[in-house]
Parts: structure tokens; sequence; C-alpha cells
């Protein structure tokens, strides 16, 4: 009888733990269930908030009032539109010194390679062959005084060097020299070359797993090269998602409008049809919408963005002009668009 009475308390105890360790399991895994939710809101907010902090002295002056003002923002678009006008003053003052050069191609491609270099790609001014850094290629070689424009403001090199732009032995040539310019990553020039290079560090960098991705840029009118499908063809075929082909697409080129010369047709078409994944961008003089279609993720296939720019843009009366694909502006003309590209008040 004893037996049975202890057996039957001790039966009755081990229900009571096992309830109790069951009730204690659902309360911390419903705890672990709100934790793993306020974590992820946290880093949410971290990565995407900027936060601004406002003091304002209040009427009592011992007393001060703090403001916090959270926006939601992946970037600082007023400073970024700062440092777009700042790089089109520099366009408009290295093709005005050297009485040369190609401002046209250059204005329209600024807000693409503002918003690569200050805020997507993961480079050093201070060490320029940082061996995993994301790699630009401006395959539109001629577009350069938007390039060193870029590289200045970014820190690579010093203003001074502008007085070297199409200048023999100086380091900013017509066109970029990776051989003598800090931050270029090829020499380009020739038309449709530039994105066959590029697809060739995408697969190194794969090759390397260092982790870098790799962006170029190149005009519409480049696209009547035959040599940028091949590039095309072999970058779907090694499905190099860690490749953004970028197209300034504005409409003309040396000879004329991009009809006029020869037809490109339905380009986003044709880049689908060669395997990419394309992102079309209505302004491709927004940084805001840059920077969406960059964030876009793509696996398995290359992506390419087809940004519709306006030549010449911010200079009045050099948008939307053919005339300026490759002519540098007089002293007066340099003046007119200085005063147009002022910061604002």
């Amino acid at each position: 009888k004893r037996g049975f009475i202890q057996c039957t308390g001790r039966r009755k105890i081990h229900a009571y733990v096992v309830k109790k360790r069951r009730s204690t399991l659902t309360f911390l895994r419903f705890f672990d269930i709100l934790c793993m939710i306020a974590l992820f809101f946290s880093t949410y907010f971290v990565c995407h908030l900027i936060l601004c902090i406002r003091i304002h002295n209040g009427k009592n002056n011992n007393i001060r009032t703090f403001t916090i003002e959270m926006e939601v923002k992946t970037m600082n678009i007023a400073s970024l539109e700062k440092t777009c006008r700042a790089v089109r003053r520099d366009i408009i003052n290295l093709t005005a010194d050297a009485a040369s050069g190609h401002p046209g191609g250059s204005l329209s491609s600024v807000e693409i390679m503002v918003t690569l270099f200050f805020d997507k790609m993961n480079i050093d001014p201070a060490d320029p062959k940082m061996e995993n850094r994301d790699r630009f290629v401006l395959s539109k070689g001629h577009a350069a005084p938007c390039y060193y424009g870029v590289l200045a403001e970014r820190g690579f090199f010093g203003k001074e060097q502008f007085k070297s732009f199409r200048q023999i032995n100086g380091i900013l040539q017509g066109h970029p020299d990776v051989k003598k310019c800090p931050g270029v990553d090829a020499s380009t020039g020739s038309l449709g070359q530039g994105i066959s290079m590029a697809v060739g560090m995408a697969l190194g960098a794969r090759l390397a797993k260092n982790g870098a991705k790799v962006y170029t840029l190149l005009g519409d009118g480049e696209l009547q090269e035959g040599q940028v499908w091949e590039a095309a063809m072999a970058a779907a075929h090694y499905k190099l998602d860690n490749l953004t082909v970028i197209i300034d697409y504005n409409g003309l080129q040396i000879d004329g409008t991009n009809d006029q010369v020869m037809s490109l047709g339905n380009i986003s078409d044709k880049f689908t049809a060669f395997g990419f994944q394309v992102i079309e961008v209505a302004d491709g003089n927004n940084l805001q919408q840059i920077s969406d279609a960059l964030d876009v993720a793509v696996t398995g296939k290359p992506k390419c963005i087809l940004a519709h720019t306006v030549k010449g843009k911010g200079v009045s009366y050099m948008e939307n002009q053919v005339g300026w694909h490759g002519k540098g502006p007089n002293e007066e003309e340099r003046q007119i668009a200085l005063k147009e590209l002022e910061d604002e008040a």
C-alpha cells in the first residue's frame, strides 16, 4: 500500500513537472519570436534610417529641446544633388580650359556615376587598388570629363590635376588611362570594348570569390557596335549576376539622333532576349530612380539598367543639342553654364 501511494505521488509530481515544463517552453518560444521580430525591425531602422538631431533653444536659455527627425532614405539626396552640381561645374571647366572634349554625354551621365561612386560601390580613395573593390568601366570613354569630376570630388586626386586634361603626359587624358589616373579600372575609348572588359572582370571576381561587383556604363550609340552583343551573350552564358550594364540612353550621338544614324529598335527587348534582367528607368537624371534600379537584386543572370537621360543635362543651351557632343564651351558660354550650375542658397 505504501509503495502504491508513493508511486501515485511520483506520477502526480512527474505530471506536474511535465506540464510546468511545457508551459515554460511555450513561453520561451513566444519570447524568442518577439525577440526575433524586435531584432528585425531594429536592424531595418539602423540600416535604413538617417537620424537628424536638431537642437533648439527654448524660451529658458537653460533648457534645450532635442527634436529627432527620422527619414526613411537609403542616401542623402540633397547632398548628392549638390555633388552632381559640383561635377557638372567640373565638366564645364575641364572642357572649357582644354577647348575640347565631350560635355554633352558627360553631363547626361552625372547622376548615374555620382550614385555609384558616392552611394553604392565598395571603393576607397586612399587605396584605389584594393583587391576586393568594386570595379567600374566607362565603356563610353569619351565621357571622361564626368569620370574625372566624380573621381576628384570623391577624393582620388586633387583638382589641380584638371590642368592636365587632354595634355601630353598629364594623368587626365582625353579618354581614361588606367596606367595614369587613380581610380580608373580600365583604359577605354574605342566603343564596344569596355563591356567586354567588364565581363572579364566579373568572371574573374567570381573565380576569385572576392565578392566584387562590376559596373559598366555604355552610350546608346555604342550599342551599334557588334562587340557589345558578343559581350552580352558571354555575360548571360556565364550567368554573371555580379555584372550591371548601364545604358546612358539620351538618344543622340555624334552625327545626329540614334534613329538617323542607325536605329536601335527596342533596346529593352534586345537585352532581355540576350538573357539579361532589364530595369528601365524613366528619368536617368533622377538620383532616387537610379538608386532604386541599382538596388534591384538579380540572381543567376546579369542586370541591364536602361536609363533615359538628357544629353547636356543641367546646362540650358546644351540640353538635347547634338552639336555639344564633342566641343568645349568658350569663355562666355562657360560663365553662362557656371551661373546656371550654382548651388542653391
